[in-house]
């Protein structure tokens, strides 16, 4: 329940005309110096209990006049935080989730943003309303098409399509109707996905705070973003189910073979999923082991060693007790005394600053240049997974996981404040 201290009065008139009233709730005395206020519920709900997978749902209260946010709840599943299968870091990104909802990614929300783009912040209440921002593409697929998210989208694929509006979940959505959530086989990995990815692989990327920005309520700094991987470089068609079969995609998988998530920082098998609809991607294995040293194998396999930058897209890599061999972007080594091959990948390593392989890493170095502070160009070592077979060639990279702050601050803020207190509300599920 909301706290009494947070509403408004209730007075009731006993005719229409008449200046008598009778009170029967006072007025609260509410926040000050509050620009948005977020419930935080953790209990076991009838929900939760109807839908096990759920691990929480959000939705928001209230909006102002103007129709930005201003209150939220985020119901938190207790059985979810508990147990072996509880992970703090993937309890962090769920609250993160949920938090980017009530604050304006929703279906519910869509239609309120406002279009800010020839305003200065003092004058922000002077934006127009944007209006619709979701359409049907030429394929019947729903997007956001507001200028920020096509621009980011444009640099992120490299492509100059103006109609590159950002792809929204699909599944279990009526025609013309829209999602709160990415399409997932478009930004695996991404924050505000449907289904959450390994909590090393899930990423506040640049497109989903470009997407706040577009809301017109808020100022993004989206220089703290995570490197977006997934699709890098890929252009417009990136992700169709028309193309995800191309086996020369490096991010999709045909078959149900192993081989290595696409960061790099797992072993994988190629699986799909209800919300690849068909697409087959790596997945990372369960407990997959750092093994360092190859076996005689047939097909292609992941396996984890050493490697070192020395350069933006330039690396060496490592095979057991080997010497250090460079290895080419785009092309492919042997390592003398192994049979197989590796192929280096281009744009893929030595490239993404944010990019660390997990905590329990053999080494903890991020894989990244380093300059020391006299200006000296050094390189950090750090595991990677490869794949490594005899009759094909492989593919390697290393790469991210530091979940960046995100700095997000009120066109119209003199002092910002969030509180926190219970309530019970739902709308948007993970």
């Amino acid at each position: 329940m909301i706290p009494d201290d947070h509403l408004a009065g209730c007075d009731i008139y006993i005719h229409a005309d008449s200046p008598h009233r009778t009170e029967l709730r006072p007025g609260g005395a509410g926040l000050a110096d509050t620009d948005f206020l977020l419930y935080l519920h953790i209990k076991s709900t009838d929900k939760r209990r109807a839908k096990p997978n759920i691990l929480a749902y959000a939705a928001h209260c209230q909006t102002d006049a103007l129709g930005r946010p201003v209150a939220g709840v985020v119901v938190i599943c207790r059985e979810r935080l508990k147990g072996e299968t509880f992970s703090h870091q993937a309890a962090v990104q769920t609250v993160i989730h949920e938090l980017f909802h009530v604050l304006g990614f929703s279906k519910e929300l869509f239609h309120t943003w406002r279009d800010c783009s020839s305003m200065s912040q003092a004058e922000s209440a002077n934006c127009s309303p944007q209006g619709k921002v979701t359409y049907s593409d030429g394929s019947g697929h729903m997007r956001i098409y507001t200028p920020s998210v096509i621009s980011a989208l444009q640099k992120h694929l490299n492509s100059t399509d103006p109609e590159l509006g950002g792809w929204l979940e699909n599944l279990g959505v009526l025609p013309g109707k829209v999602s709160s959530h990415w399409e997932s086989r478009i930004f695996q990995g991404s924050i505000m996905a449907a289904e959450l990815a390994d909590s090393s692989s899930v990423r506040i990327n640049p497109v989903t705070l470009t997407a706040l920005q577009d809301t017109g309520w808020y100022n993004v700094d989206v220089s703290r973003a995570q490197s977006l991987v997934w699709g890098d470089g890929e252009g417009a068609m990136f992700g169709s189910l028309s193309t995800c079969q191309n086996k020369s995609s490096p991010f999709f998988c045909s078959g149900s073979g192993f081989g290595c998530h696409y960061l790099h920082l797992h072993k994988g098998e190629c699986k799909t999923d209800q919300y690849q609809e068909g697409c087959r991607v790596y997945k990372p294995l369960k407990n997959g082991n750092r093994s360092q040293f190859p076996s005689f194998i047939s097909t292609v396999e992941g396996r984890c060693y050493r490697h070192r930058c020395t350069g933006p897209n330039r690396y060496q890599i490592r095979v057991s007790g080997s010497e250090w061999v460079e290895c080419p972007a785009g092309g492919s080594i042997q390592i003398e005394g192994y049979q197989g091959s590796v192929s280096c990948p281009d744009r893929r390593l030595c490239l993404y600053s944010d990019i660390t392989p997990p905590s329990d890493a053999v080494d903890t170095f991020p894989a990244s240049i380093i300059r020391d502070p006299y200006g000296t160009l050094t390189s950090a070592q750090t595991w990677t997974c490869l794949s490594f077979g005899v009759k094909t060639s492989l593919s390697i990279t290393a790469a991210v996981c530091l979940l960046a702050a995100v700095l997000v601050s009120y066109r119209k803020c003199c002092s910002c404040r969030i509180r926190i207190h219970t309530s019970t509300d739902e709308h948007s599920n993970l």
